[in-house]
């Protein structure tokens, strides 16, 4: 199962895993899973970061290894799907995200609601 974890489960994940449920922390840990960190995330992180809304540090490659984590890039199949996305969400990275797992048949894992309006797998 190939899974993208949503920027706030990543974040989570890093610095409070209480929040997340047992039985996601268990399915991550999973062989058979195949975990994703949107490139959108980290340009979301980032942006956050530069306007004060975040004040956190990590090293990318050592949460990377550490997690088993591979980062998805937005590629062009990913950037037409969003193109066609409709407007139900008005967050970009997370539509962003959306079309992600919508162009590459991927699962997201998140716990926000808006995310069902667009007929994605979803793990909530």
């Amino acid at each position: 199962m190939n899974i993208i974890i949503d920027t706030h489960i990543f974040l989570w994940l890093l610095f409070d895993t209480k929040r997340i449920k047992q039985e996601h922390l268990k399915l991550l840990k999973k062989e058979n899973v195949n975990l994703y960190l949107s490139s959108i995330s980290l340009v979301e992180i980032a942006i956050k970061k530069s306007v004060g809304k975040l004040e956190i540090e990590f090293d990318l490659e050592l949460v990377k290894r550490k997690m088993q984590l591979e980062i998805l890039e937005f590629d062009e199949k990913s950037a037409i799907k969003f193109y066609k996305l409709p407007m139900y969400h008005k967050d970009p990275f997370d539509r962003m995200i959306i079309a992600q797992a919508l162009a590459h048949d991927y699962t997201i894992l998140t716990y926000d609601e808006k995310f069902r309006k667009y007929g994605c797998r979803l793990i909530y």
